[in-house]
């Protein structure tokens, strides 16, 4: 048990240092204006998942409520 909290205590640090580097990727897109064009295609995907699984929600509950 000890071994593991160690580990997870390790990793969460180190995932730690990593959030405050600077992403140098995410600044030159912000300074081109394409990150508006990221954000877009990863709303978009969302959305389109979102919209999936209402409709897939509303075939399953539609067959079993034929099924009874």
């Amino acid at each position: 048990m000890k071994k593991v909290l160690l580990s997870t205590v390790f990793l969460l640090a180190c995932c730690l240092g990593y959030a405050q580097d600077n992403v140098e990727m995410a600044f030159s897109l912000r300074s081109s204006g394409k990150i508006y064009a990221v954000v877009l295609v990863v709303l978009t995907i969302f959305i389109g998942i979102a919209v999936y699984l209402v409709a897939l929600d509303r075939k399953i509950s539609n067959l079993e409520k034929n099924k009874t």
